[in-house]
């Protein structure tokens, strides 16, 4: 029997029940018996599958689906951002940029220096690498200059968390876009306007007022000295560049597709399909990263077989979190092929709850309770893409809509997150100054958030 030939005979009660339990007890299996993500992802997916009744011999099919067409854009941008990441941690241009963007702001506004550099860098490295590569910079400030640990620290790490739950190549707003049928191009637009004064008002300004109230001593967890200074280091400008360079060639997509939509040019002309398709993210990305792999790494004396190990070992700490993501798509497959997304569309018309605000609700009920931002991206953006597939928003909504999820999904990091764990113990903070600090901050970085999100919504 064919799914298509397939009819849901369980009412909206018993499918919402379902959902419920589902949720339960993948947060159940997450939280309590330390299943890892995947497989409690994947687990819940087969268990929702039978509960439902969908059929036996298209179960796996299903999973499949789902599985497949998440990771069809997923994977590619994750693992390309990996690399270039990598590339750029290695060759030593974190701590040139650093250095750069200190001597044109000045010792006094180190803290704003070492902030903007981390959203620079925060585009293609993920939250933890991108702190774990920033934190030895920020100690040696903070030593030199004084003032307390936190006051250069919260900037920067609030930069890696804004960039890593907002703006694509990170797997939790790619995987949100691709559920819900977003223009990466776009969101990627959008959330870099939304991330720099969103990460102004949470992370810079808020750092430095915490800062002058809980004065913490530099950590000497990674050694009282200066970090080591890689030989001969990209200047600056080459640094700035091969992070401008996707973001240009983005740009450039949008920008034609948006004429495309005006009119302005002959979409039949050959020029036209090849810009777009170099402006495709995915392109954009892979392109970079050979660049990158030139300039970084052939032109400074590094060999190709050198090359070419630093960006295998990218891939490896990555595949948990694409596998994750996939493992989300699959339970969102689920949710829409047994018509729990649908029951779920009808329950929220009856109580008249905005799919906008919506999506930021369950994404911040999901963070809570089990902590990963990207599952709780990925998961409700599962839930929510029934909801949106009856073609009502326009592609600017759509975006909205993306970035009130990832907005949820960042909001009340609390003891089950692991980058509450990593920023505690690498600033020595105690679970109640953490809380205090990381956990007030992450909260204020999502309803900051939302809020933009919701005023572009609003004027789309």
């Amino acid at each position: 029997m064919n799914t298509d030939e397939w009819t849901q005979t369980l009412g909206v009660g018993p499918l919402l029940g379902i959902a419920v339990a589902a949720i339960a007890v993948l947060l159940l299996l997450i939280i309590k018996l330390r299943v890892h993500a995947f497989l409690a992802l994947v687990t819940v997916s087969i268990a929702t599958a039978f509960a439902t009744g969908i059929p036996a011999d298209r179960i796996v099919d299903t999973l499949a689906d789902g599985f497949g067409s998440t990771l069809a854009n997923v994977a590619l941008l994750v693992g390309l951002g990996a690399m270039l990441g990598r590339l750029l941690e290695v060759s030593g241009g974190a701590q040139s940029l650093t250095d750069s963007l200190i001597r044109r702001f000045g010792e006094n506004r180190a803290p704003l220096a070492l902030g903007v550099a981390s959203l620079l860098f925060g585009f293609p490295i993920f939250f933890d690498a991108g702190l774990v590569v920033m934190l030895p910079i920020v100690f040696a400030v903070a030593r030199r200059l004084g003032g307390g640990v936190l006051r250069y620290g919260l900037p920067a790490a609030g930069a890696f968390s804004v960039m890593h739950v907002y703006a694509p190549p990170h797997p939790g707003p790619v995987a949100a876009s691709t559920l819900l049928g977003a223009d990466v191009g776009l969101v990627i637009v959008f959330a870099v306007l939304l991330a720099i004064p969103t990460w102004y008002l949470t992370s810079y300004l808020y750092g430095l007022w915490i800062g002058k109230r809980i004065v913490l001593p530099v950590p000497d967890i990674l050694g009282a000295k200066e970090p080591e200074r890689v030989e001969n280091p990209p200047r600056s400008s080459t640094v700035l560049g091969l992070l401008l360079l996707p973001l240009l060639l983005i740009f450039v997509n949008t920008g034609l597709s948006t004429a495309k939509d005006a009119g302005w040019v002959n979409t039949d002309a050959q020029w036209y399909g090849i810009a777009l398709a170099l402006g495709s993210t995915p392109i954009a990305l892979l392109l970079t990263v050979f660049v990158a792999s030139y300039v970084l790494g052939t032109r400074r004396g590094r060999g190709s077989d050198t090359v070419e190990k630093l960006l295998d070992s990218a891939l490896g700490p990555v595949c948990a979190i694409i596998l994750i993501t996939g493992a989300g798509g699959m339970f969102g497959g689920v949710l829409r092929a047994s018509g729990i997304g649908d029951a779920l569309s009808g329950a929220l018309d009856d109580v008249g709850l905005p799919v906008f605000v919506a999506a930021y609700v369950i994404a911040t009920a999901l963070r809570v309770a089990q902590g990963s931002a990207t599952v709780a991206l990925t998961t409700a953006a599962s839930l929510v893409q029934p909801l949106i597939t009856d073609g009502a928003f326009n592609s600017i909504e759509l975006v909205a809509i993306v970035l009130a999820l990832a907005a949820g999904s960042v909001t009340a990091g609390h003891v089950n997150d692991s980058g509450f764990w990593l920023v505690g113990r690498f600033f020595q903070m105690d679970v109640k100054t953490t809380l205090k600090t990381w956990t007030v901050m992450q909260t204020t970085i999502g309803l900051v958030g939302f809020a933009l999100s919701g005023v572009l919504f609003l004027v789309a």
